[in-house]
């Protein structure tokens, strides 16, 4: 999947949060987008998703070259989009393996259960999720590593074409890092592509980024390889915002 953002600019109640965003992602490729706080970049991750509560100003949003604008939520995602939450939601009623199977279905009609049970199995132990947690409702009683654990097991179920990772490593310990970075490097290749948000070098140490880009104050400022993450590291955000 290639995913072309053109001049994007995003309004929430009135107020301008994406100004002129440009940016393109070509399939296999992990771009790395990194800001300080109320930067827009949780905005941008829902904005690709299709969340309702961000109006489009102006500009666009093409995968495959075909603008998404007008497709909901569902659409965007049957097209390979994957948006995995900051704060992973609860719900009640809705138990784990049922979604995970709903979603699997969706993706490969001829699916079967028993093929579904032996991936679940594997995934299961690359995320290290007790079989049994499988029949509890979605991350409803969870701690956050477990419901992060979660989110990285529909990522493994569900294969995106491309997947937006927003602030993924927020809260997490070392081993559920270590989780999430396995997961998406297995996914890694030509037909899998991702944007990681992220805060911190860290998460960048696990997964490597094709590309970096910094935003701030809606706009991205900086672009370069990954060692522009290190140098964020080590200078800050307010030797690049400066300039």
């Amino acid at each position: 999947m290639k995913l072309e953002i053109k001049n994007l600019c995003v309004e929430v109640e009135g107020k301008c949060v994406l100004n002129g965003i440009s940016l393109v992602i070509n399939p296999g490729e992990i771009h790395a987008l990194m800001g300080p706080n109320g930067s827009g970049k949780s905005t941008l991750s829902y904005v690709i998703a299709g969340h309702p509560k961000y109006k489009v100003v102006s500009g666009d949003i093409l995968v495959n070259s075909k603008s998404i604008l007008e497709l909901s939520p569902d659409e965007r995602a049957k097209l390979g989009l994957f948006l995995s939450f900051q704060n992973p939601l609860e719900i009640q009623g809705v138990p784990i393996s049922k979604l995970l199977f709903t979603i699997a279905k969706a993706k490969d009609q001829k699916l079967s259960f028993v093929q579904f049970k032996r991936e679940l199995d594997a995934n299961l132990k690359e995320v290290g999720i007790d079989l049994q947690a499988m029949e509890r409702d979605v991350n409803v009683g969870f701690s956050g590593g477990e419901k992060k654990r979660v989110e990285v097991l529909q990522l493994l179920t569900l294969k995106p074409a491309l997947a937006i990772l927003d602030e993924v490593d927020s809260g997490l310990d070392v081993d559920t890092m270590q989780v999430l970075a396995n997961a998406v490097n297995k996914l890694r290749g030509p037909n899998f592509s991702a944007l990681v948000i992220t805060h911190y070098q860290r998460l960048l140490n696990y997964v490597k980024p094709d590309f970096v880009h910094v935003l701030s104050n809606g706009k991205i400022v900086a672009s370069g390889l990954a060692n522009l993450a290190q140098e964020i590291e080590s200078k800050g955000y307010q030797w690049l915002v400066a300039q």
